[in-house]
């Protein structure tokens, strides 16, 4: 009997099923199905020494866990122990010599573990780039840019919107997505475990490679949950290129949560006395950030003297935008075009290239 089945070369990163239980193997089958991933199969420890690990994830059966720790093959993220029946007590003690997650009864957790396999097996190489934006002041443009920017970033990959602030205007509003069907922060609320990367890109309002995580239009007060914050953060990160944080003003915890695990975090101000000396104090809130600097609305200051009032770097100054609110009222999003003082600052800000006239 074949003791090791694979993909065709080239294929997708596959997961491994190593288990010699012909009756849980028929369990685990439809659910890689289920995530459409082909994965590889093996009967034999030992036959399965390369595959486990390349493998983004493992499914090791409970009938071959103790052979499996007796080999000894290495430790490894993302080893699950299956099986389909009760798991003894003396199956925890195996699956944590062999360095497993945790043991997982397949009857009870089907939903769960196609959400693993359809995550873990996506191909990308990193982590996607997070970036928060706030406001040194309010009118400052912070929602505006945080739309900018993912509708830049949508044109070379994978991109997301997060809107953090249920008073603000509605990112979905912003890019005109307020009437495409789709998940908002009261749906995403409600729902409990892990979320994984492909279930919230294919749940959120889109438009093209760009997704958007907002709020209801019309609800009551409302408020984010730390548990829903921080699952949507983590499965948008998996699973885009580039996400795009749009946050409050409001000091508050989780605010400050959420700003720390942004890579880079944007203080936008306009060229005024105060709003210099608001975004000085953003600047006092965040001083521990190692990725915070300040975006400049207007061209009547000198960007020096703005960095010596905030202390922190002027990454790029910018004019207003012209027929900005046009753009916004046909539903085109802040970005009508590849041109103009928004897309060149969007695109110093991200690192890519800008157009130049002709």
């Amino acid at each position: 009997m074949t003791t090791i089945t694979a993909p065709p070369a080239g294929a997708a990163p596959a997961p491994l099923l190593l288990t010699a239980d012909e009756g849980l193997l028929g369990e685990l089958l439809p659910l890689t199905a289920a995530a459409d991933v082909v994965p590889t199969t093996a009967r034999e420890p030992v036959a399965a020494l390369a595959a486990w690990s390349r493998a983004p994830v493992v499914l090791l059966g409970a009938d071959l866990a103790d052979e499996v720790a007796r080999v000894g093959p290495g430790k490894r993220p993302h080893v699950y122990v299956v099986t389909h029946q009760r798991a003894p007590d003396e199956l925890f003690r195996t699956a944590l010599a062999v360095g497993a997650e945790q043991v997982v009864e397949v009857a009870g957790s089907s939903a769960w573990l196609v959400e693993l396999l359809a995550d873990l097996t996506e191909r990308r190489t990193a982590r996607g780039r997070v970036i928060g934006v706030i406001g040194g002041s309010g009118g400052a443009g912070a929602t505006t840019l945080a739309c900018a920017l993912g509708q830049w970033s949508a044109r070379s990959g994978e991109a997301m919107v997060i809107d953090c602030d249920p008073q603000g205007p509605g990112l979905d509003r912003m890019l005109g997505l307020e009437r495409t069907d789709g998940f908002r922060w009261d749906a995403l609320c409600q729902t409990t475990g892990r979320l994984s990367a492909r279930a919230l890109r294919e749940a959120l309002p889109r438009a093209g490679s760009l997704g958007v995580l907002s709020w209801y239009v019309g609800a009551g007060p409302q408020t984010l949950q730390a548990f829903a914050v921080r699952e949507a953060l983590s499965a948008a990160r998996r699973g885009h290129d580039t996400v795009v944080v749009d946050l409050p003003r409001t000091p508050d915890r989780l605010v400050d949560e959420v700003a720390a695990r942004c890579d880079q975090l944007l203080v936008v101000t306009v060229g005024t006395v105060p709003g210099v000396s608001a975004a000085a104090r953003m600047r006092a809130r965040f001083a521990d950030h190692p990725g915070v600097g300040v975006v400049l609305r207007g061209e009547d200051v000198d960007a020096s003297d703005v960095e010596a009032a905030v202390r922190l770097p002027v990454l790029v100054q910018m004019r207003d935008q012209p027929r900005l609110g046009e753009s916004l009222d046909l539903g085109l999003g802040p970005l009508r075009s590849r041109r103009g003082p928004l897309a060149r600052a969007v695109a110093t800000l991200l690192g890519t290239p800008f157009p130049e006239p002709a």
